[in-house]
């Protein structure tokens, strides 16, 4: 069975949420099925997409302090000795992060099904997976955090700081694993609420840490960092904790952890092609950082705050691709075809209006907003002011890929899509780097930045030819089941 007929017939279960209440004696168990098969699709778009934006954004807003707390402090290297970080901590993390999604697919399909042991067997198999794969990369991160930010030129006024920011970093990455897993298991069962409580709280400490160790305490990235990984490992507790306390399946019990080898595997099949895309896009951004930080640490900052102003639209329209995937996820599994041509033009248009109106928007505010990471250091802003044209500007275009990419993954074309946007998207800037970059005469940020919108166009060009030939199979298919189905009926009636 293809990754998405195995995804489309997970997600009818995966979207069921159970309100539990409980007397004295007894529990009382009522399902609330949220169907996106059902009502008028403009509506069930927008109400399905803006607490994904909402919670993605509090996110986001929680991981800006950082930056915005050490570029206002008296050390000047501190905000780009923590931007020179971020490619580097993003590929330690995200494979351990795409079999989070497997964990969580998984215990949605068990759940569904009420199959209480294969979700005790999952849960107890996880959450040891998350523990020791997030003490391995840790170590590595801590370890090896120097050597790899020399590969990358880090500049030598802030590789010393960066090493100890990466190094502190590395010891939190354990927590940050364990929360994830934890937290697609909860959402994997409807629970949505805890996981968002559990990220308030810690964002809440992480951001109050901030204040304390870099203003009253004097510390520079070492701060930053330190309240990173004691956030993280509020996280992990607070999960751990709730999941040891409730009473459904999925509760865990330490003395009960152990690895169950179909469960194991299981996680790996799902997860790891997320895993691996989100690891080999990190690779490239590494590239491209290296190329980065070749400039100097004015560059550097100006490029991690625009880049950290980006954010925001790209969470808005990311929250369309999880739209686009599950839509068509579930209008396959009801074989309700007829609706699906609505969806896509309906999620690229809503994709592509949310993508230009929050980059003109961002980048008409550039000056402004990338003051408050660097108050009035004008060399800084400048550069910051050139990422945002040439990325912010056409960022709909990013949008529009990745809508692209979760209407194929919807469709059982998980596989392609994950091949497409590797090449198109990786191979692509990082062939762009060794040879137009190379040259000495384009070796300029402008060059280096405008790999990223050509990047995009490719993509969307190649993935839209395989969602036109997707589509068109795909009713094909449904014409010929329906032509299949009429004689049956006929002789029953």
């Amino acid at each position: 069975m293809s990754d998405g007929k195995i995804l489309s017939a997970t997600l009818k279960e995966h979207l069921k949420e159970d309100i539990i209440t409980e007397s004295s004696d007894k529990r009382k168990r009522v399902a609330v099925s949220v169907d996106l098969t059902q009502g008028p699709l403009i509506k069930r778009i927008i109400l399905y997409t803006l607490p994904i934006i909402a919670t993605g954004l509090l996110q986001l807003l929680f991981n800006a302090a950082d930056l915005v707390v050490v570029g206002n402090s008296t050390n000047d290297t501190a905000l780009p000795a923590v931007g020179a970080t971020g490619s580097l901590v993003n590929l330690i993390v995200n494979l351990l992060i795409g079999l989070s999604v497997g964990a969580g697919v998984c215990a949605a399909k068990y759940y569904g099904a009420r199959d209480e042991n294969s979700m005790h067997e999952l849960v107890h198999t996880a959450i040891p997976t998350a523990a020791i794969g997030g003490i391995i990369f840790g170590a590595v991160g801590f370890v090896f955090a120097g050597t790899f930010l020399k590969w990358m030129d880090t500049p030598e006024d802030i590789i010393e700081q960066s090493t100890l920011y990466v190094r502190i970093y590395s010891i939190g990455i354990p927590f940050s694993i364990v929360y994830n897993f934890g937290a697609a298991i909860l959402r994997s069962v409807g629970d949505t609420t805890r996981p968002l409580i559990f990220l308030v709280i810690a964002g809440v400490v992480n951001v109050l840490f901030n204040l304390s160790f870099v203003f009253i305490f004097h510390m520079d990235v070492d701060g930053v960092a330190t309240a990173t990984a004691i956030s993280q490992a509020l996280s992990a507790v607070m999960v751990i904790v709730y999941m040891m306390r409730i009473k459904e399946s999925h509760r865990f019990t330490p003395r009960k952890m152990k690895f169950y080898k179909d469960k194991f595997l299981k996680i790996l099949v799902i997860g790891l092609p997320a895993g691996i895309q989100g690891s080999l896009f990190s690779i490239s951004n590494v590239i491209i950082q290296k190329s980065i930080n070749a400039f100097g640490s004015a560059v550097i900052s100006g490029n991690t705050s625009a880049s950290n102003i980006e954010g925001f639209v790209y969470i808005g329209m990311n929250a369309f691709h999880q739209t686009a995937l599950n839509f068509t996820g579930q209008h396959i599994g009801a074989k309700k075809y007829g609706r699906l041509k609505r969806i896509i033009l309906l999620c690229l248009l809503s994709v592509s209006v949310v993508g230009i109106v929050l980059g003109l928007g961002l980048y008409l505010l550039g000056t402004p907003l990338l003051n408050i990471y660097s108050p009035g250091k004008d060399e800084i802003i400048a550069h910051g002011l050139l990422r945002l044209k040439y990325i912010c500007l056409p960022y709909f275009l990013c949008g529009v890929m990745d809508v692209v990419s979760g209407l194929l993954r919807g469709m059982g074309y998980s596989i392609s899509s994950m091949i497409i946007t590797l090449a198109c998207v990786c191979g692509f800037r990082i062939l762009w780097i060794y040879t137009v970059f190379a040259n000495p005469a384009y070796h300029n940020m402008t060059t280096l930045l405008i790999s990223y919108p050509i990047s995009w166009i490719l993509c969307c060009i190649v993935q839209g030819g395989l969602l036109l030939f997707a589509y068109i199979r795909l009713i094909k298919r449904a014409k010929r089941e329906s032509l299949q189905e009429q004689p049956t009926e006929e002789q029953d009636n």
